[in-house]
């Protein structure tokens, strides 16, 4: 980045002079810039490198002129653009004030009148536009410029400009025109043909927010969303928001329309709408919320009782879903389980598997009596019950022999081993304990098992099904970034296996096949997991929920066609592993619903794991590390997965939520509490706690980061070791712990002497300790049985860490120059929680003390707590299932 900029510079030196980073969006990053031959100052938007090495200077120069002949009270103008040393620009006046995104962060809704005005000042501007000819296509708060409450729309025709520069090239960019919440239908099917009336529809959804606090359309991901815009008819404002007048609520829903013919026919014949008390519409007059039972249905308490012991979905005959003709039908349901045998909400393998003629499933459950943990059940379809499978304790990553009479699966307690069961009861039979992971077992009909194995380079390893010595069977390419295989799927006749390729970053996941002939491996395409179906398809499921299938040519290890959508809603957990099981007859299990992960509350938990929530009313999709402020009145959390992670900021008293980075994660607070240090795709970034000013990048390397006691260190995670750098004097990356294996998480005691860190350096993730900043000189494990997240005490004296059974621990320090610290002590279980691996921190010592977290939306009540000190997350127990099903195209 700080390179970037400087190459920016030299390139437009004489002309303008860049000052600062202001912000980035899809296609561009914006800087502040003095125009030195205006004397002014202005917005420099330089488009992404990836875009312009698509677009070609000359084209997009020429296509963005059509813009600059825009005069209008509400609309930014063009004072220039042009390309200088590769990079292609345009210029715009510099606004002081905020962008409507800003303000709807900071007060979620606005005044009914104000909304109005503001809308019909950008619909004047719209209209305008349109009757020049000019069409925006991405109009949303973040381009609505606010300058003493004056609306003024930026950006005008920049994204018509892109396109069309791009001569139908866009997807090589890997970017698209448009933000999925703000789309219109014809916008989100990819439609050639946009006319005005798509940004009738944009202009619409961000009044829609404005008055109700959200958009028409919300999900887990981009593809979620554009599904409901294609498929779901808007619900009334009227539903969220009682005081808004029926003329604005139809003239909303007039604006909404699937079919642009159904809209408005201009802007200003919206902008009247909404002016005029009279206006009516009559396909709106017949839309209340009593005409939607489903929806209102859901929200009921005995529904959500009921929804809250669904699992799994099973989608039935997938060969028929998949081929296109002759048609076959395709059945669909949702297997309900009893609370004592639901499926166990965390871990970091697979909990699902089919038998091989689809009758039965085994997955990994709540183990019976008080001592928590999980296991292994199985349940025949035609049964209402499961039934636990004896020696399977801590058992995950259950896969069935080709017979379909046993099962393999890994038992994590240390050391981790292959197990084998009979499916019908019998001795378990152990296979080999040699550097077994967690990431994956699978069956094949070769008379292999194969797993995710630490033999040599974290790759896939395998073994006999008679048990014997283990072997190798991939290594990952270190060349090409790749850092460790895991999930594998045997293919038919010993052909090869598929396997998913970590890349070091959650989203950058890909699927892989190796080819047992020639005992290579290969990319196929991006996504979290991918299963064979008998129908000679790839079915994978993607970071965004998405099931897609791809025709898949066996015999060359290739995909021979376009992905297309099968489904959305499939569960994604907080570690980026879904559930997917295809059985041999073509049965396809899955857990489904991004309620099953997606749905998350803050809650403080005691030592005696009593639980009390912070805020029932809010919830939401908290992912990764959270961090309590040091006053603990606040807490900050990610917000959403993938590319629309955000971090907010939520005040504990039940004060509001803060959206502060658009783009982050793993945020972390500086000593003082007014400022927050976090994780972008390219950089560490720092930001206002409040959200008063735009994030800065202060890093270009590491991930989840965190600040010294003093301030004066950044420590942080690289790609395999433990880094930090000073903020004062010299600031260049040191590496603090570079032992073999994955070193990351790192944790400064308040006195600064001490840093705690895991690692997999012994092959199972376990807590150690070293001397700060000397780290060299020693080095302690404080852990027994894995261990991750260490999160010290506010006085120093405790310890805290995470491990792999979902049990959280507890190790007294002693003060004083020498590390001295005691036995860990099991504190609490939070398999029954759904307690994320890293989503906890420990409040300040004395009044308030440590303890665990339940969920009061599956039938555990809260329970109300004096004594308190960890906050954390846990799942909402609203498992469900969401059908759609298009035919294979």
């Amino acid at each position: 980045m700080p390179q970037l900029s400087e190459q920016l510079k030299a390139a437009l030196a004489g002309r303008y002079q860049v000052e600062r980073r202001l912000g980035e969006g899809g296609m561009a990053t914006v800087y502040l810039a003095a125009d030195l031959k205006h004397d002014r100052k202005v917005a420099l938007k330089v488009l992404k490198p990836e875009l312009a090495a698509v677009l070609g200077a000359d084209r997009f120069v020429v296509e963005i002129k059509t813009t600059a002949q825009l005069q209008h009270p509400h609309i930014l103008p063009l004072f220039d653009s042009g390309s200088a040393d590769g990079f292609l620009f345009y210029v715009m006046p510099y606004v002081e004030g905020e962008t409507l995104r800003a303000k709807l962060s900071r007060e979620t809704q606005l005044g009914v009148e104000e909304a109005v005005r503001i809308t019909r000042e950008v619909a004047d501007a719209l209209d305008y536009a349109h009757r020049h000819g000019v069409i925006h296509r991405d109009i949303k708060p973040e381009n609505i410029l606010l300058h003493d409450g004056r609306p003024v729309v930026a950006d005008f025709g920049i994204a018509l400009a892109v396109s069309a520069a791009a001569g139908g090239r866009m997807t090589e960019t890997g970017l698209s025109l448009g933000t999925p919440h703000y789309m219109s239908p014809e916008q989100a099917t990819a439609d050639k043909n946009i006319t005005a009336k798509s940004d009738i529809y944009s202009v619409g959804s961000v009044l829609y927010e404005m008055l109700t606090g959200n958009p028409p359309h919300v999900g887990a991901s981009a593809q979620q969303i554009i599904m409901k815009i294609i498929t779901e008819v808007a619900e009334p404002v009227t539903r969220f928001r009682k005081s808004v007048p029926p003329h604005v609520a139809a003239a909303v829903a007039k604006a909404l329309e699937k079919l642009p013919a159904d809209r408005f026919e201009s802007a200003r014949a919206f902008a009247d709408a909404l002016g005029n008390p009279g206006f009516t519409n009559p396909t709106f007059a017949g839309v209340t919320a009593e005409a939607k039972p489903g929806l209102a249905g859901w929200r009921n308490p005995p529904f959500l009782a009921a929804a809250a012991v669904a699992v799994l979905a099973i989608v039935v005959a997938v060969a028929g879903w998949l081929r296109p003709e002759p048609p076959r039908p395709v059945t669909r349901f949702g297997l309900f389980l009893p609370d004592s045998q639901a499926l166990n909400p965390t871990g970091s393998g697979a909990r699902v598997a089919i038998s091989p003629d689809g009758r039965t499933i085994v997955y990994v459950g709540r183990r019976e009596g008080s001592g928590g943990g999980f296991r292994l059940w199985a349940r025949s379809l035609d049964q209402l019950r499961a039934t636990p499978l004896p020696g399977t304790e801590q058992g995950v990553n259950p896969s069935f022999s080709p017979d379909g009479n046993r099962v393999a699966f890994t038992s994590i307690e240390q050391p981790r081993t292959i197990r084998v069961v009979p499916i019908g009861g019998g001795p378990t039979l152990t296979l080999t304990d040699s550097l077994v992971d967690q990431g994956g077992v699978s069956w094949g009909t070769d008379g292999y098992i194969y797993y995710d194995g630490r033999l040599e380079g974290d790759g896939i390893a395998k073994i006999r099904e008679s048990g014997g010595q283990p072997e190798i069977a991939t290594r990952p390419d270190s060349a090409t970034g790749e850092r460790y295989h895991f999930m594998p799927s045997a293919l038919p006749d010993g052909r090869g296996i598929l396997m998913s390729i970590a890349r070091g970053n959650p989203d950058n996941t890909d699927i892989g096949v190796l080819d047992a002939r020639i005992g290579r491996h290969k990319v196929l395409t991006r996504g979290l997991q991918g299963r064979y179906s008998p129908s000679g398809h790839l079915v994978f499921a993607t970071a965004d929920g998405m099931l897609m299938g791809a025709p898949f040519d066996l015999d060359r290890l290739e995909l021979s066609g376009d992905p297309v959508l099968l489904a959305d809603g499939i569960a994604v957990r907080g570690n980026q592993r879904v559930d997917l099981s295809i059985s041999a007859a073509g049965t396809l299990a899955y857990t489904a619903g991004t309620t099953t992960e997606g749905v998350r509350e803050l809650v403080w938990v005691s030592r005696e794991g009593v639980a009390s929530a912070v805020d029932p009313a809010w919830s939401g999709d908290i992912v990764g590390r959270l961090a309590l402020s040091p006053d603990s009145r606040a807490v900050a959390v990610t917000l959403g997965r993938g590319a629309g992670r955000q971090v907010w900021v939520k005040q504990l008293d039940r004060g509001p939520a803060t959206r502060v980075a658009a783009v982050g994660w793993n945020p972390a607070w500086a000593p003082d509490g007014k400022r927050l240090l976090f994780s972008t795709p390219g950089a560490l970034q720092t930001v206002p706690a409040d959200g008063s000013s735009l994030p800065v990048a202060v890093r270009a390397d590491g991930s989840t980061p965190s600040l010294s006691p003093d301030g004066r260190w950044i420590l942080f995670s690289g790609r395999t070791d433990v880094l930090g750098a000073r903020t004062d004097g010299d600031t260049a990356t040191q590496v603090l712990v570079g032992d073999p294996g994955i070193q990351q998480l790192p944790a400064l005691s308040p006195d600064q002497r001490w840093l705690a860190y895991a690692s997999d350096e012994s092959g199972t993730w376990q807590v150690y300790v070293r001397p700060f900043p000397d780290t060299r000189v020693a080095k302690r494990q404080v852990s027994v049985g894995g261990a991750y997240a260490p999160r010290w005490s506010r006085s120093g004296r405790e310890l805290f860490y995470f491990d792999g059974n979902s049990d959280i621990w507890a190790v007294d320090v002693a003060p004083g120059p020498v590390f001295q610290a005691g036995t860990p002590r099991l504190l609490f279980s939070a398999t029954s929680y759904g307690l994320a691996t890293n989503s906890f921190d420990v409040a300040p010592d004395g009044r308030l003390r440590i303890g665990a977290a339940t969920t009061h939306r599956g039938g555990w009540p809260y329970r109300s707590s004096k004594r308190r000190d960890v906050l954390t997350t846990n799942r909402s127990s609203r498992f469900g299932m969401r059908s759609f099903a298009p035919q294979w195209r």
